[in-house]
This record gives C-alpha cells, sequence and structure tokens, in this order.
C-alpha cells in the first residue's frame, strides 16, 4: 500500500471515529435531556394532580401550554382551573403513575387516577411535549377500569 493510500485511509478512519465518539456524546446528552424531561413531568403531576398545587406545577411548564384534552382549557389558567376542579369535587383524588417512558421531547405516563377512594378509577395515558426542559403541550386518553374484565390480565 503507497503512503499515500495508507495517509488517506487513516485520516478516514480518524475522521470516522470521530464522527462515532461525537455521536455517542450526542446520544447520551439526548438521553440525559430526556431523563430530565421525565422527572420535569413527574414532578408536574405530583405537585399539581396529587398536592394540587396548581402554582407549584405551573413553574415545569413553558411559555405556552396546549390543551389537547377537550375538556380543559389552554394556559396557565386552564389548569388553574382544572385543578381547582380537582380540589373541590373530588380533594381526596389520586393519581398512581404505574409507567413513565420518553421519546425524544415527548414524555408518556400510564396512570391509575382514583377520584374518590374505594372507586376502580380511570387508567390513562398522559403525554406531554416539553420544549428547552418544560412542558409546553399535553393529550391525554381515558378508560373507566370496568368492573367485569373479558380476560384476567389487569389494565396495569
Amino acid at each position: 500500500m503507497s503512503f499515500i493510500m495508507t495517509k488517506y485511509l487513516l485520516r478516514t478512519v480518524v475522521v470516522a471515529a470521530l464522527a462515532l465518539s461525537a455521536g455517542t456524546a450526542a446520544a447520551a446528552t439526548s438521553e440525559a435531556q430526556q431523563e430530565a424531561n421525565r422527572q420535569t413531568v413527574l414532578a408536574f403531576y405530583e405537585k399539581g394532580l396529587n398536592q394540587k398545587d396548581a402554582d407549584a406545577a405551573l413553574a415545569y411548564v413553558g411559555d405556552r401550554y396546549v390543551q389537547h384534552n377537550p375538556n380543559a382549557a389552554d394556559g396557565p389558567e386552564g389548569f388553574r382551573k382544572f385543578i381547582a376542579f380537582l380540589k373541590e369535587k373530588f380533594p381526596k383524588s389520586h393519581s398512581e403513575i404505574k409507567r413513565s417512558f420518553t421519546d425524544g421531547d415527548y414524555v408518556i405516563l400510564h396512570v391509575h387516577s382514583v377520584r374518590e377512594p374505594g372507586t376502580r378509577g380511570n387508567a390513562i395515558i398522559d403525554i406531554f411535549k416539553l420544549e428547552n426542559g418544560k412542558i409546553v403541550e399535553h393529550w391525554d386518553a381515558v378508560q373507566p377500569i370496568p368492573e367485569k374484565s373479558a380476560n384476567n390480565n389487569t389494565m396495569f
């Protein structure tokens, strides 16, 4: 192999190694940000839904808060109204997060929500979008837990 060919091959290997290490660093940062996003959503949920402290929960929300649940209004005031509703109608409500997942800027929760102690409650999937470490959008799907199931599996 000639000197020029060896030099070219060495340069290619070095460039490839640098690209791989940069990709690994970017992946580590991405994983770190995803975990930070997950912790943000978990704290938001605990402060808002369980402690019913809207102001503490809103510290985790960005400049905008787009709500995709048709029963809840957009923005901080919409969230405050929802928490006020929970405080008034269901002061002992509690949501237990069974699972949490991250996918880029999204955090997904699988939740068992019980508004009145002693009832079966609802299975909920909550999806949050974050920008710059703050929650900016929310979607959810809610399914009542039935008395009887067609199978022996739980919803959690």
